[in-house]
């Protein structure tokens, strides 16, 4: 599918049915499969072929999917999670263990600083966490000898932040260790990290691939770029035997294109199961056949309401990397010509009592937690995921007690904004 463009992966890449076979990839119901021999099974179990015995390990259908995926980002090979923080607890500790250390930009997914800066660390995992905005100095300086991965997002929620990819990859690849790019928000449809120097990247699919509210998932693909052979002394999971798998090295086995995903599935998912459903994976790949058509409409909604956002009196700043004058807007056009994603965040001047007055008159946008939906979603966070924070307490986290962030959904526009109006009238 190389040649395609990415709008005919997104419907056809992944799965090519044989003659009389469904056109629709299927949905493989089933825990195990059946063998004639006790041989073929071991061969399974040596890695000497490839098949299926356990679908806590892999699953066709799952296959089929995370190889659409992979083929989107352009990348060599991809797997399936059971959700996004799945997805990046996978990238990260399949090169990390007690001792390592890890880089990562501090503007990320609350959940995944969490991860990094409390669970991991109880694994005996370290981190430094540097400003997406650092210098290419404080970026070096905060490499350490056991340093093993280093972790960003493209596009940062919530805080809209941009990711500097080439920058990161540039001091990653300096220092022999790969760098982890989560592209959840602009999706491989408005930007690929692998062709800007990205080695590994994860998805919560759950977002805008599946992008219907239907199924939670993740996503790993690994661009095959990276040689781990190389550095093979930071990487003994990789460069020396396997004796939980009958002593395979994976990166002489697999070479660089297939073996870091074949060490997740083979080693992690095997002793943690964080499987993604057949069904889930179904439904994920119904979302990505319309992938590229969803993408630039949530992109058109986003900037719109942003543009109407910034104009309005009760409004102290808006927040999108499509905006002029946005600090992120030049990285923006350089990563994501076509846009980012739908995702806006704006604060309101009256606080906390205005932003509980604007929520409540919301009629057409929903409250939750969830974002990047096919219908509009909003949520004040200090009403609601930081509510245990007093206003100072959120001021210190950069989260303002009149910050809303709003998740622009398919609708057309024109009602959109009509429905924030009307709210921001009530404030």
């Amino acid at each position: 599918m190389n040649e395609y463009t990415i709008n005919t992966k997104c419907v056809q890449a992944g799965y090519t049915p044989g003659n009389g076979e469904p056109r629709q990839i299927p949905i493989v119901q089933s825990t195990t499969f059946k063998y004639d021999t006790s041989e073929a099974m071991g061969r399974l179990f040596d890695l000497e072929d490839s098949g299926y015995f356990y679908t806590r390990l892999q699953n066709p259908t799952n296959d089929h999917v995370a190889a659409k995926i992979a083929a989107l980002e352009g990348g060599t090979a991809g797997m399936l999670t059971s959700s996004g923080q799945a997805a990046n607890f996978f990238a990260l500790f399949n090169i990390c263990e007690c001792g390592s250390h890890i880089v990562a930009s501090s503007s990320i997914y609350g959940g995944t600083f969490n991860l990094i800066a409390v669970t991991m660390k109880k694994m005996g995992i370290d981190a430094t966490f540097v400003s997406p905005d650092c210098t290419e100095e404080e970026l070096a300086a905060a490499f350490q000898d056991n340093t093993r991965a280093v972790f960003g997002e493209t596009i940062a929620n919530p805080a809209l932040t941009v990711l500097d990819i080439e920058k990161f990859a540039k001091a990653a690849h300096e220092h022999g260790v790969p760098l982890i790019v989560d592209n959840t928000f602009p999706t491989p449809v408005n930007c690929r990290p692998i062709e800007w120097g990205a080695d590994i990247v994860t998805h919560s699919t759950t977002k805008y691939m599946d992008g219907h509210g239907a199924a939670v998932g993740g996503a790993i693909v690994d661009s095959g770029h990276f040689d781990w052979m190389a550095h093979a002394d930071k990487f003994p999971g990789l460069c020396k035997p396997d004796e939980s798998y009958h002593g395979i090295t994976y990166a002489e086995k697999f070479g660089k294109e297939g073996a870091f995903i074949t060490k997740c599935t083979a080693q992690l998912m095997r002793d943690f199961g964080c499987i993604q459903s057949p069904q889930h994976a179904f439904i994920l790949n119904l979302g990505l056949e319309s992938l590229h058509v969803r993408m630039p409409r949530h992109v058109e909604n986003g900037q719109a309401v942003a543009e109407f956002l910034k104009e309005q009196p009760q409004v102290a700043h808006v927040n999108y990397p499509g905006l002029k004058g946005d600090p992120y807007y030049e990285r923006a056009q350089k990563y994501m010509p076509n846009g980012g994603c739908g995702v806006v965040s704006f604060e309101l001047k009256g606080g906390r009592e205005a932003a509980e007055k604007f929520m409540k008159s919301l009629k057409l946008a929903a409250i939750e937690t969830h974002v990047a939906d096919a219908r509009t979603c909003c949520l004040n966070p200090a009403t609601s995921t930081h509510r245990q924070m007093n206003d100072e307490q959120l001021k210190e986290a950069g989260i303002p007690a009149g910050l809303i962030r709003i998740s622009c959904g398919l609708e057309d526009k024109k009602d959109l904004i009509t429905d924030l109006k009307q709210a921001l009238e009530a404030v």
